[in-house]
């Protein structure tokens, strides 16, 4: 396996972590002109925690390009603020119909289907006001044009939401087993790799190093997913915080239904390799990201 674990990235993501949950509890707290009931479900998902690995990825995307992770803290929210309003409309009954999120009981079931369906929507474009008015004061404008292009083709009809349609729509499903690589690429690969990318087009990469930080998002991207598909087969519902055995349930297609469980480690180890490689043209600055990758084949052993 390419590259060794770095004794630093547990505390760099957890320094990190912690940031982002100030900010973002500030941010809800001050927001003005917003009914208590949508702020409070507003707030139950996007304070539930997680790893908040996204924040985490555009931060060090900037940091590769000498931009003091700080500076992108706007952009990191925001990816944040979409990433959570994705997960309240992914439970919804209309889609995975999940009772169960980072360890509480999803949106819907805590305040309606109704308001969780506002309090994703408000989470998404909420994102772009704080992106907007945070980036603009602090980057060129041009970067900041770019890096929010960036992030709406990621989130939008032929990113996350294509993943999503792909993942749900019967009739969109293909039948070739690499059809699992299409979903993930886009339900969650798309937004990984905007996550970094991001970062590294605020600070200003030149296009080498960012052709580089693109190609490990995709890898990982996939790394990410196939991980996810494992732990669903194998992994408990109080260790993963959602509802295990979900996908098969549901007849879905996933690394694991397509592959089975052996060939999809393999992938996962594949596409986590690749994502450390896809980095030689960095130095120890991306020993982070190369643990990174690294760190989720740890995951789904």
């Amino acid at each position: 396996m390419a590259g060794e674990l770095s004794p630093n990235l547990d505390s760099a993501m957890k320094r990190r972590k912690a940031e982002v949950e100030r900010e973002i509890s500030r941010m809800v707290r001050e927001e003005t002109g917003v009914p208590d009931r949508l702020r409070e479900a507003m707030g139950y998902s996007l304070e539930a925690g997680g790893k908040r690995l996204r924040p985490f990825l555009c931060m060090a995307g900037a940091e590769l390009a000498g931009s003091p992770p700080a500076s992108v803290m706007p952009m990191a929210i925001a990816i944040e603020m979409f990433h959570s309003a994705s997960l309240i409309h992914d439970d919804l009954p209309c889609m995975d119909n999940d009772s169960l999120r980072r360890g509480k009981p999803s949106n819907h079931v805590v305040f309606g289907e109704g308001l969780a369906m506002l309090a994703g929507d408000s989470l998404l474009l909420w994102a772009f006001e704080v992106a907007i008015a945070g980036l603009i004061p602090v980057f060129p404008a041009e970067r900041v044009l770019r890096a929010l292009h960036v992030f709406s083709r990621a989130i939008g009809p032929s990113g996350v939401c294509a993943g999503q349609v792909l993942d749900t729509d019967a009739p969109s499903m293909g039948k070739d087993p690499d059809f699992v690589r299409e979903i993930a690429s886009l339900k969650t690969g798309a937004l990984i790799r905007a996550s970094v990318l991001t970062g590294g087009i605020l600070g200003g990469l030149d296009p080498e190093k960012e052709t580089a930080l693109y190609n490990y998002g995709t890898h990982l991207g996939i790394a990410f997913q196939v991980v996810d598909d494992l732990l669903d087969k194998t992994g408990k519902a109080m260790e993963l915080g959602k509802t295990p055995g979900k996908d098969e349930r549901q007849g879905k297609t996933t690394f694991v239904s397509a592959y089975g469980l052996e060939r999809a480690r393999g992938i996962a180890a594949e596409e986590s390799n690749a994502a450390v490689m896809s980095l030689r043209i960095y130095g120890p600055e991306a020993e982070d990201l190369r643990s990174l990758a690294l760190t989720l084949l740890r995951r789904s052993s």
